[in-house]
């Protein structure tokens, strides 16, 4: 029995997608829109304790979950992927980030910023997100691996050089 040549094309396709990079079908088409991040909030360099945390993540539609500080100001959110077909094809990825962190009556933006890359991590440059958030200290822009941030917090990464042109 012959295969026909659609068939043949087809079992190759499939094969470099999930042999020769290494990728299972079930990560096809997945990104990661937030990575696990997870830190201490601080007010005048004292735990911030039963801050509500509210993250939001617009990629193909808006996304928001919620946590708390404990008694030492520590939090912890998960990961966020997203599975789509928008992930597969030869377009820019880009998913906006923010947290949002209300305390006493008081709103902080700790984080804002938008992803350029769907690999977990990519706000650290691959090394786990974890940070230390002063809501006394001033707002501060960085690029990682070309995504800009701003935020109240500081992290285990080295912000890419910009070029100003001078």
């Amino acid at each position: 029995m012959s295969m026909s040549k659609n068939k043949l094309l087809f079992l190759f396709f499939i094969y470099y997608l999930i042999g020769s990079n290494a990728m299972s079908l079930s990560n096809i088409g997945k990104a990661c829109l937030f990575s696990n991040i997870s830190g201490v909030i601080l007010l005048d360099g004292k735990p911030v304790e039963n801050a509500l945390l509210i993250r939001t993540i617009e990629f193909s539609n808006k996304k928001t979950d919620k946590t708390r500080t404990d008694s030492n100001g520590y939090f912890e959110m998960p990961a966020i992927f997203e599975r789509s077909v928008k992930n597969i094809l030869p377009q820019e990825f880009s998913s906006a980030q923010e947290i949002e962190l209300v305390y006493k009556g008081q709103s902080y933006a700790i984080w804002s910023g938008v992803k350029r890359k769907p690999d977990e991590n990519s706000e650290s440059q691959g090394k786990p997100l974890v940070v230390k958030c002063e809501l006394n200290s001033e707002r501060n822009f960085i690029q990682v691996d070309n995504s800009p941030i701003f935020s109240l917090c500081t992290w285990d990464v080295i912000p890419d050089q910009i070029d100003t042109g001078f």
